[in-house]
């Protein structure tokens, strides 16, 4: 049975005083509530061990943005699969658009750092999502189609029900526009039909798929009543405990 996991990635946001400070009142308003999600947050590099720290005695699970490949090496300003792993990250973000656009990484870079996160016990995040302009020419489910696939390449069963799939239409990120809860629920049911072919039903029954562009807890609700949304990948509005807390309690 698959899990709804509300995750907040807080891209390039928070020093560490405003790191601590964000989750300790994050930990204050989920303190006396019945979580009936997974909630993973995802700081800055810098802040990941003080915040591990600041955690480890809540539901609160750890997640870094991204990583490299190789298990060390002459790679200026990089991390590691390790070095995530040793400052308490269960999770960590693969293949974000801004990854894709900004910083041109290939789907082959994105699928080694899948299976490098395998190899080191943290779970993928492995995103996906359109352009307005791939949307509009009705190229959307070749484009996911795609990314998917070639993110997933040579895993077994087990490893792709183990990732996280986060659909996040490049058009709705940070702009304010969300797509509609029918738009969201045609790409994700697509996604677990796909899914039932690359790996089975089974375990495309069993995978959390989450939304994210532009959520927030007024729309929160309805994305997240959709059949085939398990959860969200959420920006701006994690950067507020009190917004943060609203998304994730209208699971």
């Amino acid at each position: 049975m698959r899990k709804y996991i509300i995750a907040g990635n807080w891209k390039m946001q928070k020093d560490l005083s405003e790191a601590i400070q964000l989750v300790s009142e994050l930990k204050s308003e989920l303190a006396n509530k019945t979580l009936n999600a997974e909630v993973v947050i995802a700081p800055p590099y810098i802040s990941l061990e003080a915040i591990s720290s600041l955690i480890k005695d809540s539901a609160i699970k750890l997640s870094a943005q991204n990583m490299h490949m190789a298990d060390s090496g002459a790679f200026t300003g990089e991390v590691s699969a390790q070095m995530l792993k040793s400052v308490g990250c269960e999770y960590v973000i693969l293949g974000h658009s801004e990854r894709r656009t900004i910083f041109g990484e290939s789907d082959d870079m994105i699928n080694q750092k899948v299976k490098q996160a395998f190899a080191n016990d943290l779970n993928p995040i492995l995103c996906c999502g359109e352009t307005l302009e791939e949307r509009e020419s009705g190229t959307t489910f070749n484009i996911i189609e795609g990314q998917i696939r070639a993110g997933l390449k040579d895993l077994d069963n087990s490893q792709i029900e183990n990732t996280v799939i986060a659909y996040e239409p490049i058009w709705a990120i940070g702009t304010g526009k969300t797509a509609s809860p029918e738009q969201a629920q045609e790409v994700h049911a697509f996604i677990r039909g796909l899914l039932s072919e690359i790996a089975s039903k089974e375990v495309a029954d069993n995978i959390t798929i989450q939304y994210g562009g532009s959520v927030k807890p007024e729309n929160a609700k309805e994305l997240l009543s959709q059949p085939d949304i398990d959860g969200a990948l959420v920006g701006g509005a994690c950067l507020k405990a009190d917004s943060f807390t609203g998304i994730i309690t209208s699971v």
